[in-house]
């Protein structure tokens, strides 16, 4: 299908078509990558049946393990590393994560109907919560592992539990156990000169907007907790 918008020019057309076939092409490798993801043999088992604090029904604080996370019927589970405290010197959540959540609490309705989804903090529970009540997310299911070592186990920290990561890991139930079948593991490889880490940002509706547009990701703007 050949097309052409009002107004432009043979010069713009013939580059536009030029973009669309290495368009066409980044389609095929991320279905071609996605196809290989999909038959990854069986991960590690996860040895220690974390336990996790949530909200319980009458919003105490109560506890569930990761096992616990799996609901009948659903046997994969996406945790998100939010990075929170964001840094060892302060006791605040990470900007980016949080834009990021911002826009997920609304994916997880639908993400739900197929798949469990958790988003996991080191921060105490109440100030997961608080944090949550202040962005107004009602769908996301925050646990804190400040009681436990997955963030260090998964690499959602530093090897030294200085630094908070934000790592994407899926899990899978295979009969009585459960087993790591992926981790957003090119957040640890160093990004090509000029370009951001790019990790998980393929779900991440702000960035894929800005790829849209003629200023592109830019070098020097990183989201904020507000814009006043």
């Amino acid at each position: 299908m050949s097309m052409t918008f009002p107004g432009e020019s043979a010069e713009y057309r013939a580059a536009r078509d030029r973009l669309l076939e290495q368009e066409t092409d980044l389609r095929r490798a991320i279905e071609a990558v996605a196809a290989a993801r999909r038959v990854l043999p069986p991960g590690g088992a996860v040895a220690e049946d974390y336990v996790f604090q949530e909200a319980g029904p009458d919003g105490a604080p109560a506890d569930v393990t990761l096992s616990g996370l799996f609901a009948p019927g659903k046997d994969t589970l996406v945790i998100y590393s939010f990075m929170f405290p964001r840094a060892p010197s302060e006791d605040a959540p990470c900007p980016s994560c949080t834009q990021f959540l911002d826009s997920f609490d609304g994916v997880v309705e639908h993400a739900a109907q197929r798949v469990n989804v958790a988003v996991v903090a080191k921060a105490p529970l109440a100030r997961i919560l608080a944090h949550a009540r202040d962005r107004g997310w009602r769908r996301l299911r925050l646990l804190s592992s400040a009681g436990n070592a997955y963030n260090g186990d998964y690499f959602g920290e530093t090897a030294d539990g200085s630094q908070q990561l934000p790592m994407l890991n899926v899990f899978r139930r295979d009969g009585d156990a459960v087993r790591h079948f992926w981790g957003s593991e090119l957040l640890y490889e160093p990004p090509d000169p000029g370009q951001d880490p790019r990790h998980a940002e393929t779900i991440d509706p702000l960035w894929n907007l800005f790829d849209y547009t003629p200023e592109g990701r830019g070098e020097d703007w990183y989201p904020a907790l507000s814009y006043s």
